[in-house]
C-alpha cells in the first residue's frame, strides 16, 4: 500500500506529480507503524502477513483458471504495456485486488506477459498451454534516455531471465535493474548510438552470461545482438562490455569511466 502510495505521489502510475513535489525534494523517508491500545497497553503484535517485510524478488501472485499472474514490483518500470493493452486486466489505482487473470484466456495472459521488457509479470498457465520460450536471436535493445531491455536466454548474475531491463544511468537503487531513477536524475543517452563491428553468426540464441563487475561494467558473454530503440543493428557478437554507470563516452558500451566516476556497485 505504501508503494502505490509513493507511485501515485511521483506519478509512476499515471503521469500526474503530487504537487508538493514542486515545492521540495525529498531528501530522505522512512515508513512508521503507530500501534493499537489494548487494555490500556500498546499491543505491538503484528499479524502474521506484516511481521516481516517481503524478500526482495518476492512475487505477487494472483491465480485464475487457465492462467496465474505473477508480478514483481522491485522489477516494474512502468513502461504501461499492460494497463494500455488489457486495463481490464492491470487495473493500477484501486483499492483491493488489480490483477484479474480471470478477464483473459491463457494464450492472452501470455501475450501481455511477453510484453513486459522489465520480466516483472509472468506467468504460470493451467490450460495445457506452453510456457514461456526462449527467443531466437538474443537482443539488448538500448532505450533513449533509458535501460538496457533485454531479450534473450539470459543468466544475470546467477539468476536466470528471459526478459530484464538493466540499469545504464548508474543511479537505480535496485542494481543491476533499472528502478526508473533515469526519470529522477534526467539521464540523457540517446537510444540510437553509432554502429559498431556486426559479426556473422553461425548461432544467434542459446545462454547468455551478463555478469554485473563490482564497481563496473556488464559483461555479456554469448551470442547476442545490440539494436537501437527503432531496432537498427549496433553490435553483433559474443562477447560485449557495456556501461552501466552513467558516465561513458561510447554508450552504450564501456569505456572505463566507472573508475575515474568512483562508480560504487555490488
Amino acid at each position: 500500500l505504501a508503494e502505490r502510495m509513493l507511485d501515485r505521489m511521483t506519478g509512476a502510475a499515471d503521469g500526474v506529480r503530487d504537487a508538493i513535489l514542486g515545492h521540495t525534494q525529498a531528501e530522505t523517508g522512512g515508513f512508521y507503524f503507530c500501534p493499537p491500545l489494548r487494555d490500556g497497553r500498546l499491543d505491538l503484535a503484528l499479524p502474521a502477513s506484516a511481521a516481516a517485510p517481503s524478500p526482495a524478488g518476492a512475487f505477487e501472485r494472483v491465480t485464475g483458471t487457465q492462467v496465474s499472474i505473477l508480478f514483481e514490483a522491485r522489477r516494474c518500470i512502468h513502461s504501461r504495456n499492460c494497463v494500455l493493452s488489457r486495463p481490464d486486466v492491470f487495473v493500477p489505482n484501486v483499492e483491493g485486488a488489480w490483477l484479474h487473470p480471470e478477464r483473459a484466456s491463457g494464450a492472452e495472459i501470455a501475450a501481455l506477459a511477453q510484453a513486459c521488457p522489465s520480466g516483472a509479470i509472468k506467468y504460470e498457465r493451467h490450460d495445457g498451454g506452453a510456457p514461456e520460450a526462449p527467443p531466437n536471436v538474443n537482443v539488448v535493445r538500448v532505450l533513449e534516455n533509458g535501460p538496457l531491455a533485454i531479450r534473450a536466454e539470459a543468466t544475470i548474475g546467477a539468476v536466470p531471465a528471459l526478459r530484464a531491463t538493466l540499469c545504464r544511468c548508474g543511479g537505480s537503487a535496485a542494481k543491476p535493474y533499472c528502478d526508473g531513477s533515469h526519470h529522477r536524475i534526467e539521464f540523457r543517452a540517446t537510444g540510437e548510438p553509432e554502429p559498431r563491428a556486426v559479426a556473422a553468426l553461425d548461432r544467434r540464441d542459446g545462454p547468455l552470461s551478463i555478469e554485473p563487475v563490482p564497481d563496473g561494467p556488464l559483461l555479456l558473454d554469448g551470442a547476442l545482438e545490440i539494436v537501437s530503440g527503432t531496432g537498427r543493428t549496433i553490435f553483433r557478437g559474443v562477447e560485449a562490455t557495456l556501461c552501466r554507470c552513467g558516465q561513458s563516452r561510447r554508450k552504450p558500451f564501456c569505456d572505463g569511466s566507472h573508475a575515474g566516476a568512483g562508480f560504487r556497485a555490488e
